[in-house]
């Protein structure tokens, strides 16, 4: 491409992504439709890495360069490159609510490296993003997990093999999975959940664990709905967590009596998962699971999809949550 047409701006929405499905914590993901942060990523004469606005943050999030997810990210990317003085100005909106379990602080780091690396012309291919998006996560949380920002960047259902050193594995995503998600007017930050997880488990809990993340691989694979509901079981992160989230056992028993083949908390909450086989009956589950928070005294909204296969996107304008099929109760 000749220097004189050489993109200026690019525009990316990376998607909302589950993460830890119930049972595979830290380990696998997916990504839904919809709700999602978007990113437009310019070059610029300075000699650094800018944030020039954040919308949709309500100004909880900072515009410095080393302490968002976003910049951080590119940070991470440039060095990469060898190229850590190119001037990159970066413009943020938050279409996903903080600390809610839906993947915020990873798909802002997602779309800012997808977008930067379009504005480069490509010099890396969408799973090498991963580990840049990365690093924007170890400053959201502290920890470089990749089951949020994998699938914000590729789609679908990601299954993280080793961390160090990555290895990504693209599972199937079966196309009559229907995901209700429910989101209550919460804050949950991840770091925070994080610190309520015990240090050791038990044999029993680990051995039960391992058979339901098999089970769900297995399910995916086979396109079996039955077994990948009953695979997402966690008996060792959501007994913790779930402390954390006020009416959590209501809420998830109404959606088992709606129909749902399974319901677990999405990432580290307070966010809500639940799947079923028919978009009918996840608008269904949806409905009472927000209901039924409603009943605690907590407003919750809820939105239905099936998996985003696509990941990360160009798009000409931002996503925000009120475009979506999302209803509040």
């Amino acid at each position: 491409m000749k220097e004189c047409e050489r993109i200026e701006s690019v525009t990316v929405h990376a998607p909302a992504t589950v993460a830890n499905v119930g049972s595979a914590f830290d380990a696998i993901g997916f990504a839904v439709h919809d709700l999602g942060d978007t990113v437009t990523a310019s070059l610029s004469a300075n000699t650094s890495i800018q944030i020039r606005s954040i919308e949709g943050d309500m100004d909880q999030l900072s515009k410095d360069a080393k302490r968002n997810t976003a910049s951080v990210a590119v940070h991470a990317l440039l060095c990469a490159l060898g190229n850590e003085t190119l001037g990159i100005t970066l413009d943020i909106y938050k279409g996903l609510p903080i600390g809610s379990g839906l993947g915020s602080s990873s798909a802002s780091a997602a779309a800012a490296v997808v977008a930067v690396n379009e504005l480069l012309e490509k010099p890396f291919s969408r799973h090498q993003l991963v580990p840049f998006a990365m690093e924007g996560e170890r400053i959201a949380c502290g920890t470089a997990h990749a089951d949020n920002v994998a699938p914000a960047i590729l789609g679908g259902f990601i299954l993280i093999r080793n961390s160090c050193p990555l290895e990504i594995i693209e599972l199937p995503s079966p196309a009559e999975l229907c995901i209700a998600l429910v989101i209550p007017n919460i804050e949950l930050r991840t770091s925070d959940a994080r610190k309520v997880l015990r240090d050791t488990i038990s044999l029993r809990s680990a051995t039960r664990q391992w058979a339901n993340v098999a089970g769900l691989v297995a399910g995916l694979y086979r396109g079996d709905l039955n077994l990948i509901g009953r695979s997402i079981e966690d008996v060792i992160i959501e007994p913790q967590r779930s402390k954390l989230i006020p009416g959590f056992y209501d809420v998830q028993q109404a959606a088992l009596q709606r129909g749902a083949l399974g319901c677990s908390i999405s990432g580290a909450g307070p966010s809500l998962f639940a799947i079923s086989d028919s978009n009918q009956r996840a608008q269904d589950i949806g409905r009472a699971m927000a209901a039924e928070w409603n009943n605690h005294g907590i407003e919750a909204k809820y939105m239905v999809s099936q998996i985003n296969t696509g990941g990360a996107t160009l798009v000409s304008s931002p996503v925000s949550v009120d475009q979506t099929t999302t209803a509040a109760l």
